[in-house]
C-alpha cells in the first residue's frame, strides 16, 4: 500500500491535553527494535507467525482478558510490527457498589466535526486504565516471554513508545480495518518493510 498520511504519519507529538483514558477507539502501531523481522514472514500474501509471533498474538488476546478497560477489534502481527484497533471502555460503578458495567463506546456518526487526521507519537506518563498502561503491559509481557526463550533478558524487542491515531468516526474505523486486513498483501511496499526507506 502506498504512503497514506492519514494512516502512516507518525511525526507529530502526542495530542496535547487529550485524555488517553477516555472511552473510544484507537489505531495503534508498535514496531520492533530497529525494524527487525522477529515475528515471522509473509508467504503468498499471508502472515506466517514464528514462535515469537505466536507469543505476540497470545499476549494480545490475553490483554483483553486481564484488562477490563479494553476490547479488541481488528489486529495483525506483521514481521516487524503490530497493528491493532483497540477500544477503551469506561467501567461505571453504581452507588450500591455493583460490579463494573461497561459504558457505551459507540463511535460518533460520520457527520461528526472535522478531525485532526495526524497520528500522535506517544511518550506517555503512565495512567491507570489508559491506552498507555494497556500497551506497556502488553509490550512488557511479550518481551519477557520472548527473551526467556532466547535467553537474553536485556535485549530489546520493541522500539520505544508506540504510535496511535484517535479514531473519530465509522468511516475512519472501516478504512483502518481494511488497511489492517490487507497489510500482508501490501508488505513489499509497506513503509515498515526493511527495504523501504521509512517515513517514520
Amino acid at each position: 500500500m502506498k504512503y497514506n498520511p492519514e494512516i502512516h504519519d507518525r511525526n507529530s507529538i502526542r495530542l496535547k491535553g487529550y485524555d488517553y483514558s477516555s472511552a473510544g477507539f484507537y489505531f495503534v502501531t508498535i514496531c520492533t527494535h530497529k525494524r527487525q523481522c522477529l515475528f515471522g514472514e509473509i508467504v503468498n500474501d499471508e502472515m506466517v507467525l514464528n514462535e515469537y509471533g505466536k507469543i505476540i498474538a497470545e499476549e494480545w488476546v490475553k490483554s483483553a482478558k486481564i484488562r477490563q478497560e479494553i476490547e479488541l477489534d481488528e489486529w495483525i502481527v506483521m514481521p516487524n510490527h503490530f497493528h491493532t484497533i483497540i477500544a477503551l471502555v469506561q467501567p461505571v460503578v453504581d452507588i450500591a457498589h455493583q460490579p463494573p458495567v461497561r459504558a457505551n463506546n459507540r463511535l460518533p456518526s460520520d457527520d461528526s466535526p472535522p478531525i485532526n487526521n495526524n497520528s500522535q507519537r506517544v511518550a506517555p506518563p503512565m495512567k491507570p486504565r489508559s491506552l498507555s498502561s494497556a500497551i506497556a503491559g502488553f509490550k512488557s509481557a511479550a518481551t519477557t516471554r520472548i527473551n526467556t526463550i532466547r535467553n537474553s533478558p536485556s535485549t530489546p524487542v520493541w522500539q520505544r513508545n508506540y504510535y496511535e491515531h484517535i479514531i473519530r468516526n465509522q468511516s475512519s474505523l472501516e478504512k483502518i480495518r481494511h488497511y489492517i486486513q490487507n497489510n500482508p498483501k501490501s508488505w513489499n511496499t509497506d513503509q515498515l518493510h526493511p527495504n523501504t526507506p521509512s517515513k517514520w
